[in-house]
């Protein structure tokens, strides 16, 4: 499995962090293979540096399981896949690591202009069509009824949030091939749906957008006593930069660190069987922890 490129000294932040924070971050997935199965995950943050300046680092990680040697390349999104096959009977695959971000919650800028779709970059236009789970032309007409009027970029995913929050509930009752627009029908959605739905809004009124899934940890705010779990977002093209929103919690956040971006979840989805793999277990874990911290220091008792 590849490693971080050097071993950096998290005594030391990352110049240019004006609130760093590290993370304890995993997962472990155990699995019933019948027989060879080749799988796929979309499983690793990978350090990566943002316009704005916000990075994102790994520090150390240590592979779990089946993840040790794994074989890794960055699919066409720039993310990074882990391909292996799973030999017969229980299958377990995981990574236990220590990542630096900021501590600042998720910026806002509200008075951001949108931008026309022939001044978007050429990159971005695959953002603006429809994709497997994200059927954004379902939806266009009541996306510009409702927020057709509003002036400016920022102001119009901002308002497309609150809608979604407002008017969702969270709970479960979707499934893996659930769209944006059966989401939107039922009323109710887990975090995945609010990423679809966002985005499927966003692409209805031209603005370019990505779903994208990570960890989530419980910073600077009251802890969640639900058990952890991968989290998706969304992004917004807005003004020349990646914005981030997020429908499902509607209230800027610390802390995430970035797994993968793409069309929508088919782009990321953390799993992929070629044949039979059941998924018997689940456990994942994003805490704050300490710089001096190391993967052979005991974790969070509710980690392991």
């Amino acid at each position: 499995m590849a490693q971080p490129d050097a071993a950096p000294d998290p005594t030391h932040p990352t110049p240019g962090f004006k609130r760093p924070v590290f993370i304890r971050a995993g997962f472990q997935l155990t699995f019933d293979v019948p027989y060879p199965t080749p799988m796929l995950f979309v499983v690793q943050p990978r350090d990566r540096l943002e316009p704005t300046g916000t990075r994102q680092r790994l520090l150390a990680q240590r592979p779990l399981g089946a993840a040790q040697g794994i074989h890794t390349y960055t699919d066409t999104h720039g993310n990074t896949v882990w391909r292996t096959v799973a030999q017969p009977g229980t299958f377990t695959i995981g990574h236990d690591l220590i990542a630096e971000t900021t501590r600042n919650p998720d910026p806002a800028h509200p008075d951001l202009p949108k931008t026309p779709v022939e001044g978007l970059p050429d990159e971005t236009i695959t953002y603006l069509l429809p994709s497997r789970y994200v059927d954004s032309d379902l939806v266009s007409a009541d996306a510009w009824e409702r927020f057709g009027h509003i002036q400016g970029g920022w102001a119009q995913v901002q308002a497309i949030s609150d809608y979604l929050n407002d008017t969702c509930t969270y709970g479960y009752g979707s499934t893996s091939a659930t769209t944006a627009f059966q989401a939107l029908g039922s009323g109710r959605a887990v975090c995945r749906d609010f990423a679809h739905m966002g985005v499927a809004f966003c692409r209805a009124l031209n603005i370019p957008a990505r779903y994208v899934c990570g960890y989530l940890p419980d910073i600077d705010i009251t802890p969640d006593p639900v058990p952890m779990d991968f989290h998706a977002w969304f992004e917004a093209f807005i003004d020349g930069q990646w914005r981030t929103f997020d429908a499902r919690h509607n209230r800027p956040r610390a802390g995430r660190l970035i797994i993968a971006q793409g069309r929508d979840a088919s782009d990321v989805a953390f799993t992929t069987s070629f044949g039979s793999a059941r998924l018997t277990h689940m456990k994942v874990w994003a805490d704050e922890t300490t710089p001096d911290m190391t993967l052979d220091t005991p974790p969070n008792p509710r980690i392991f």
